[in-house]
């Protein structure tokens, strides 16, 4: 198979698809790959990295999406780059298509088949292609926080940490997943004074085994998230329903009743927000205040630490590439986890939470993943 590998075009955006080494991985199963020149150069991955490695280097986007049978990228194609797909191709990347009703309709107008990270599953039921990129996210998050808590950013000019004789800053995490247990890892290592919210009582067993008693592990109701966002210096947002939009847990009349100057991380951002008054921003401008709230939403958090982002999810996403390279489709008729990542295939959306959240907008029908795939 012909496997193309785009330079990344979203805003401040370094990762790339495919890193040398696995490049070489897929050139050893017997399969050619193209890079765009320089897509990894920014990372430290040289055009000579690539050659050496048996990719060919091509000098525009559109020879790649022209060509290739195969696209491999991180982030959601942009409007030009589904304008390119085509029918019969394969699209490998990162989606999030619930909260994005322009590039579900163009991605369906194209017929690509598109296999989204976010969705395949593991046998635990796990989402092994996303939660490399959610370690890198949580982590990220408390960094992220603790810079906009200072008093030149925006925040309350409060030290995550405190110092002896001041006491520490009060981290709220919604949501006790990969992101969350990922932030709260950071922020107790930091000297933060951590709570943490999820449903799941089993989750909060597990969690209260891990921290040790150093973090706080409370049921989430709307009582419980009312009391500690009142009193919280940073909130991070960590919740995930698989494929389908965040749901808003924090309601403007809560970020209202927030202290000024504290500061909300939302890492749901990909999926829409789980707070309100959420909007997605860039590395470039990635703050703006509500209610004297400072709102960290980056989309694409992992690429500011894009190198390790880039290795780190292609550990995770070549073992699936390789099947779809050696096998096509049938790949996914022979593996349930990587046909739980299949969300559109021929114009028709083929991941049921994807459907319900925009398929009566769009007008889209849904089909059965295997039934899809098998006509």
């Amino acid at each position: 198979m012909l496997i193309g590998v785009p330079k990344e075009i979203k805003n401040h955006e370094y990762r790339i698809g495919l890193s040398p080494a696995a490049v070489r991985e897929y050139v050893a199963n017997g399969h050619q790959v193209m890079v765009q020149r320089d897509g990894g150069v920014a990372i430290g991955f040289t055009n000579e990295d690539y050659e050496q490695a048996g990719a060919r280097i091509v000098d525009t986007p559109e020879e790649i999406f022209a060509t290739a049978e195969m696209i491999v990228k991180v982030k959601e194609p942009q409007p030009n780059e589904c304008k390119q797909l085509r029918e019969g191709q394969i699209l490998y990347t990162y989606l999030h298509l619930a909260p994005d009703p322009e590039q579900t309709r163009l991605l369906a107008e194209s017929g690509v088949t598109a296999i989204a990270y976010e969705t395949v599953t593991d046998n635990r039921g796990g989402l092994p292609l996303l939660a490399p990129m959610s370690e890198v996210a949580g982590r990220m998050s408390i960094q992220a926080g603790a810079h906009h808590l200072e008093k030149a950013q925006g925040g309350s000019g409060t030290l995550l940490g405190g110092v002896p004789g001041v006491a520490p800053a009060q981290v709220l995490v919604i949501g006790g997943g990969v992101v969350g247990v990922n932030a709260a890892k950071m922020a107790v290592g930091m000297g933060a004074d951590v709570t943490i919210l999820d449903r799941s009582l089993p989750r909060l067993r597990e969690l209260d085994d891990i921290f040790l008693g150093r973090v706080k592990t409370i049921y989430s109701t709307v009582d419980a998230i009312d009391h500690f966002s009142r009193q919280a210096d940073l909130v991070i947002g960590a919740v995930l329903i698989p494929g389908a939009a965040a749901p808003k847990l924090l309601s403007r009349k809560h970020i209202q009743q927030m202290k000024p100057g504290s500061v909300l991380v939302d890492v749901a951002i990909d999926q829409g927000g789980c707070f309100e008054t959420s909007k997605a921003t860039t590395h470039q401008d990635p703050t703006y205040i509500v209610d004297d709230v400072v709102h960290y939403c980056v989309a694409n958090m992992p690429g500011g630490v894009a190198r390790t982002s880039t290795i780190a999810l292609n550990n995770a996403t070549l073992p699936y590439g390789i099947a779809l390279a050696n096998k096509g489709l049938k790949a996914m008729q022979d593996d349930k986890n990587l046909l739980n990542g299949l969300n559109m295939h021929r114009g028709d959306i083929t991941y049921k939470a994807v459907h319900d959240d925009l398929g009566e907008q769009l007008g889209l029908n849904y089909k059965d993943p295997l039934a899809a795939i098998s006509a």
